[in-house]
């Protein structure tokens, strides 16, 4: 794979670094490698002997990554694993505490435009849409085998959809004469199934479903409040968490979890007085920040993103 290249434009990656970055001789930890853009920004503030850790599960990120981080003077770990393993990943490097991990959450630029990866629906490809190409459940088997109550919920609840049973139940006609097999194919479903005055206004007919789609087949939201406690685990007290979200369903996950490790008290309110004695974990810093409106000019793709961050307390 000569002059391969791995394109992605990173999000907030200004305010995200200086959000968790503190010690040029620390660890950091980048949970979402992609192109190695958060990541090689991080190493160029950092000293010979700091050390940063990138993961992914996506092998074309990390060649990438390892192109991008070739020249960094600081010491570099790159692995090919889901960030769910992260306490693992950690306890295999030996790195003790951390001070500080980065996730840039959702689907990369490189994995919208290659066309074969079947995440787009603005390219005709095979149903595809697995982070890990390695995986053994794609996007095919979830349309062809899920039955009509199922792919209803999936779209509901990933997509927020308000057709979704209608599209279920297209996509289960349809796949009685042949297997749906491409992304054109399943576009092309989604259009027959929303009635054409509401295919008129908002985004492309199919974003909610294949969002959705995206989200089953690679478990995205089922793994983040668990990794995101043991992330805040792994830091040492000042070290901080930021995480980069990209729709309102992980944001909520990243806010609730981060909110409920700011606690002081998690007694039932009508006990007079804290029993608990609960110290919290993290300090919250700041609200989420936002993409400035150049950013998004120049990368309509960051629109719907926040940036949470917050610090490890004692």
């Amino acid at each position: 794979m000569q002059g391969f290249e791995f394109e992605h434009t990173s999000v907030l990656l200004e305010e995200s670094v200086a959000g968790v970055f503190s010690n040029p001789q620390g660890i950091y930890v980048d949970c979402t490698l992609g192109g190695g853009g958060h990541s090689s920004c991080l190493a160029a503030r950092m000293a010979p002997a700091g050390w940063l850790i990138g993961i992914d599960q996506d092998a074309a990120a990390i060649q990438a990554g390892q192109q991008r981080l070739a020249e960094a003077a600081c010491r570099i770990s790159i692995v090919q694993d889901n960030f769910r393993n992260l306490g693992a990943i950690l306890d295999r490097l030996e790195t003790g505490l951390v001070d500080g991990i980065l996730f840039d959450l959702g689907v990369s630029s490189h994995q919208l435009d290659v066309a074969e990866r079947g995440f787009s629906y603005m390219q005709d490809a095979p149903l595809d849409m697995r982070m890990n190409p390695e995986a053994d459940f794609s996007a095919y088997e979830l349309v062809n085998t899920y039955d009509e109550q199922q792919l209803t919920e999936v779209i509901v609840s990933y997509g927020e959809e308000r057709w979704a049973k209608r599209i279920a139940k297209f996509i289960v006609e349809s796949r009685k004469n042949a297997a749906i097999a491409t992304t054109r194919q399943l576009v092309d479903i989604i259009k027959k199934a929303i009635p054409a005055g509401a295919r008129r206004d908002g985004p492309h007919p199919a974003k909610r479903t294949f969002q959705a789609i995206r989200i089953e087949v690679n478990n995205e939201l089922g793994i983040l409040r668990d990794t995101f406690l043991t992330a805040v685990e792994r830091l040492k007290p000042g070290g901080r968490i930021g995480i980069i979200t990209f729709h309102s369903l992980e944001d909520r996950i990243a806010k609730q979890t981060l909110q409920e490790l700011s606690k002081t008290c998690i007694c039932p309110p009508q006990l007079p007085v804290c029993m608990c004695n609960t110290k919290p974990k993290v300090k919250v810093l700041r609200k989420p920040t936002l993409p400035s409106l150049d950013e998004i000019e120049h990368n309509p793709r960051a629109r719907s993103a926040k940036l949470r961050l917050a610090e490890k307390l004692s």
